[in-house]
């Protein structure tokens, strides 16, 4: 009697991460044309379009940082950060050491970054946060628009719950009458209601 051979399992279906260069190719193909995407692990991540109240928003929060920092920093909006091989989100505002006409290549990490958040909050709160956590942003704000106020994120942890491995230890929300300072700029106060659409 002679002994069966099975055969090995066939594989099961997983889906393609892509790296940066690919992304990139991708993005000179035109495959993006008029759209709002992020590579984030590998995944390619379609933002929804963004309406007058996050605009404006994003456009408020990038004017009062710009009042704060001054040479030797670039307040950048929705511009890329190189945080992996696999990720290259656009953050809403971004503060990067460095002088803008430097020719700086990519940065791969910011002083402070910026979410304007309304549909995109859950979002911005979870997988977000863990991505910036993991990459080491020290100073994470997401300015949540459906509850006005400011949510500040600070002192990135190792979290196994957390969807990249890491979230934020410390979380502070401020209302319109408050005040926030960045990690990088003691001495400033920005107002939150300067954040937020009038």
């Amino acid at each position: 009697m002679s002994a069966s051979i099975s055969s090995p399992a066939p594989p099961s279906p997983r889906g393609y991460r892509f790296n940066r260069d690919e992304f990139h190719q991708m993005w000179d193909f035109g495959w993006f044309a008029d759209r709002y995407v992020e590579l984030i692990e590998g995944e390619i991540v379609e933002m929804p379009h963004p309406g007058t109240a996050h605009c404006v928003s994003t456009d408020r929060s990038t004017e009062a940082l710009r009042a704060v920092f001054g040479k030797g920093y670039w307040v950048r909006m929705q511009m890329p950060l190189n945080l992996s091989t696999f990720s290259e989100p656009l953050p809403d505002v971004a503060v990067v050491e460095g002088d803008r006409d430097s020719n700086l290549p990519t940065p791969t990490i910011a002083i402070l970054g910026v979410e304007v958040s309304d549909t995109t909050l859950a979002y911005d709160r979870g997988k977000k946060a863990s991505l910036y956590a993991r990459a080491g942003l020290a100073d994470y704000w997401i300015v949540n628009l459906l509850d006005k106020q400011l949510e500040i994120r600070r002192r990135p942890i190792p979290d196994d719950t957390r969807e990249f491995g890491f979230a934020y230890a410390d979380v502070t929300i401020l209302k319109p009458g408050d005040f926030a300072t960045p990690l990088a700029a003691p001495q400033a106060r920005i107002a939150v209601a300067d954040l937020l659409p009038k």
